[in-house]
């Protein structure tokens, strides 16, 4: 039987591990905070729903800018260097944005406000394909490298919950700026945290590419890629619906229950296993939405939902890990990412664009997108992957 077990290693989390690991934290809870505080803002400022759409939706768009030039600029540069100045780049840019969001009686050009937040994608996707796909890789020995990948993208999972709750929590207690300020913090420390960090210098190679696939996106890996992309869909989707600190708290513990199935419930099942139970339960966790009123599903719902994306996303991790061919880890991470992200940001723009967040539209709209997923990835996506893996 082709298991899925993955090992832990005590040697692997020293001290510099646990800096990369709460610097990605970190990075993304600051993107993710915005998410839900960003609608908030723009309705009360009189934007429409496309408005808000073309807003959120421009920031994952901006994250392949730098996509195919990301290999060239770290063997190029010293990819410490690579990952710093992108992200004080990016402070830069969520510092202006939270100057015009404090100033009194400014009105914002809209055209300005879309090309901001086009430029703090752009930042972030770098500083993430850097630090995942170059800097944790470097810093761990051969044989901890998919036990360290998998640890850290668990990390950036936590974001996706703990980025809500501090966001709505603190727009709700204090205001927008605030919320700004909070997201310059988190990458200001994700900056210290690598910068106190010392990588042995790496001499470039010989034929160095400005624009090439490598550290950007895995050739042959394209139906994994939409498979996962149309899964966080779904992600995006429920984000734009759900406005409570205690859903993306419920959230947080489905991935801790993820995290112990993984080592407990799933460590000699079936390959499939995870991915198939993991839209089971999704698809539970929406199906509760849209036909039960209880307020007990305030709580088993957002449960369910972060077991599911949490199982879901540590096994298409690894299955893009094993689709990887020599010396293409990295790349497999940064597909991995923006697969992800991709699906988070098209979910975000359906929903406000075409669905004008209407709760009942999303959830069946959520619904048919992981029964769609469920079919793809059991009648087609799972054996063109097992014939197609390297690994």
């Amino acid at each position: 039987m082709d298991t899925q077990n993955t090992p832990i290693h005590v040697r692997l989390w020293d001290k510099h591990f646990w800096t990369l690991a709460i610097a990605n934290l970190l990075l993304v809870m600051s993107s993710y905070m915005l998410i839900p505080a960003i609608p908030i803002r723009l309705r009360s400022d009189g934007y429409t729903m496309p408005q808000i759409a073309l807003v959120l939706g421009i920031f994952f768009v901006g994250m392949y800018l730098f996509g195919n030039s990301s290999a060239y600029l770290v063997q190029r540069y010293r990819r410490k260097m690579v990952f710093l100045l992108s992200t004080l780049l990016l402070l830069a840019v969520t510092a202006i944005l939270y100057y015009l969001a404090t100033m009194p009686n400014i009105n914002i050009d809209y055209i300005f406000l879309v090309g901001l937040r086009f430029l703090q994608g752009s930042f972030y996707g770098l500083s993430q394909l850097v630090l995942l796909s170059t800097l944790v890789i470097d810093n761990v020995e051969a044989v901890h490298r998919t036990e360290a990948n998998h640890a850290v993208t668990w990390f950036g999972r936590f974001a996706l919950a703990l980025g809500p709750i501090v966001g709505l929590t603190i727009y709700h207690s204090m205001n927008f700026g605030s919320v700004l300020l909070v997201s310059c913090c988190c990458v200001a420390l994700s900056f210290i945290l690598v910068s106190f960090i010392r990588f042995p210098f790496r001499l470039p190679n010989e034929d160095l590419c400005r624009f090439s696939l490598d550290r950007f996106l895995l050739k042959g890996s394209h139906w994994l890629f939409i498979n996962t992309t149309l899964i966080t869909i779904v992600v995006g989707l429920l984000l734009t619906i759900e406005q409570t600190p205690r859903f993306y708290g419920f959230i947080m513990l489905g991935f801790i229950l993820a995290l112990l199935a993984e080592r407990f419930a799933f460590s000699n099942a079936d390959l499939r296993s995870e991915a198939t139970t993991g839209l089971f339960f999704m698809g539970g966790a929406v199906l509760l939405m849209l036909t039960r009123n209880q307020s007990s599903v305030t709580y088993i719902a957002p449960i369910l939902t972060g077991f599911g994306v949490g199982i879901i996303g540590s096994r298409f991790l690894l299955f893009f890990i094993k689709l990887a061919g020599h010396c293409q880890r990295g790349t497999s991470q940064s597909t991995f990412i923006l697969a992800w992200e991709t699906g988070i940001g098209i979910g975000l723009v359906i929903s406000f664009a075409l669905l004008h967040c209407n709760r009942i539209l999303v959830l069946w709209v959520s619904l048919t997108m992981l029964i769609i997923s469920l079919v793809f990835y059991t009648f087609f996506v799972h054996k063109w992957y097992v014939k197609h893996k390297n690994r």
